[in-house]
C-alpha cells in the first residue's frame, strides 16, 4: 500500500501547476490531500477518477478555506466526515476512511501564525485530536494518521531551530504535545526510516523565493502510525522536486496490513 500527504495550498492552483498530471504519473495508491480550499463542486472530479482513483471530500463551510480530500484506488468500507467535534468540523479538517484491516484518518491541523486567538484554538485542537484518536483505536487499533500537522517535532526537523524558537509551529507547548502522541503509541514513519537524517523538509515560507532554493524549510506534514504496523513500513519518503505548492508530498510504502 503506497500512500502520499500533500497539501497544495488550494487545489485549483495545483491544477493549473500540473497536479493532475502528477496523479496520472500513479504517485501512489492513496493520495491524502490538505487545505483543497474548495468545495467539490469547484472541479471536476471526473479527472480524477478517470485515474482510477475514488474522490472523498470534506470541505470547510467557509468557502477558499481549508478543506481535506482523499483519492483512493480501493474502495473503503466506511467513511466519516469529519470527527464529531463542531469547531473542527466546521473547519473541515478531518476525514476519515475505514478499510478492512486498517483506518486512514486525514487531518489539516490548525495554524496559529495568525495570532494568539488561533494559537490557543490549535492548543485545544490539539487534545481533543488525541483525546478522539484514543478512543477510536478501542475499536479500530490500527490507524494511519496523515496530514499537515503545522509541527516541527525536533530540532532536526527544521531548518534554523534558534531563531524559530518563539515561532508557531515549533513552540515548546507545540513540540511537548508531539512527544505525547508519539508516546502514547503512534510511529513517525519517516522517522522509522530515517532516524538521523538532515535537511528533509516538507513546506517552505513563500515570501522569499530563495527559501525554497536554499532548503529553508519545515517538516511539519507527517505520516504516523498505530505502533505494530510501523513493523511493516518498508519505505518512507519526501518529494522536494515535486512542486504544486509552498508544501510538496510525503510518502509512506507498508507491507499487507492485512497479514497483521
Amino acid at each position: 500500500m503506497r500512500i502520499i500527504s500533500y497539501n497544495l495550498n488550494g487545489i485549483r492552483a495545483a491544477i493549473k501547476k500540473g497536479f493532475l498530471d502528477y496523479l496520472a504519473t500513479d504517485p501512489a495508491d492513496i493520495i491524502c490531500i490538505q487545505e483543497t480550499k474548495a468545495q467539490s463542486t469547484d472541479i471536476d472530479l471526473t479527472l480524477i477518477e478517470k485515474l482510477g482513483y475514488h474522490v472523498y471530500w470534506f470541505s470547510a463551510q467557509k468557502k477558499g478555506y481549508s478543506g481535506v480530500a482523499v483519492f483512493t484506488k480501493e474502495q473503503p468500507q466506511e467513511v466519516f466526515y469529519g470527527n464529531g467535534i463542531e469547531q473542527s468540523d466546521f473547519e473541515g479538517r478531518c476525514i476519515r476512511l475505514d478499510y478492512k484491516d486498517f483506518t486512514l484518518i486525514n487531518a489539516y491541523f490548525p495554524s496559529g501564525t495568525s495570532g494568539d486567538l488561533r494559537q490557543t484554538y490549535k492548543y485545544q485542537w490539539l487534545d481533543e485530536l488525541l483525546a478522539y484518536l484514543s478512543e477510536l483505536r478501542k475499536i479500530r487499533p490500527n490507524l494511519i494518521l496523515t496530514g499537515d500537522y503545522n509541527i516541527c517535532h525536533r530540532e532536526i526537523d527544521i531548518h534554523d531551530p534558534k531563531g524559530n524558537k518563539k515561532s508557531s509551529g515549533f513552540l515548546p507547548e507545540e513540540r511537548a504535545w508531539m512527544d505525547k502522541f508519539f508516546e502514547n503509541g503512534f510511529v513517525d514513519s519517516f522517522r522509522h526510516i530515517h532516524p538521523d537524517r538532515t535537511g528533509a523538509y516538507s513546506w517552505w515560507s513563500q515570501r522569499f523565493p530563495s527559501v525554497r532554493l536554499n532548503n529553508k524549510g519545515w517538516r511539519i506534514d507527517y505520516i504516523s502510525v498505530t505502533s505494530g504496523l510501523h513493523e511493516r513500513i518498508t519505505a518512507a519518503e519526501i518529494y522536494p522536486d515535486v512542486k504544486h505548492s509552498d508544501h510538496c508530498p510525503i510518502y509512506m510504502e507498508i507491507a499487507d496490513v492485512s497479514a497483521k
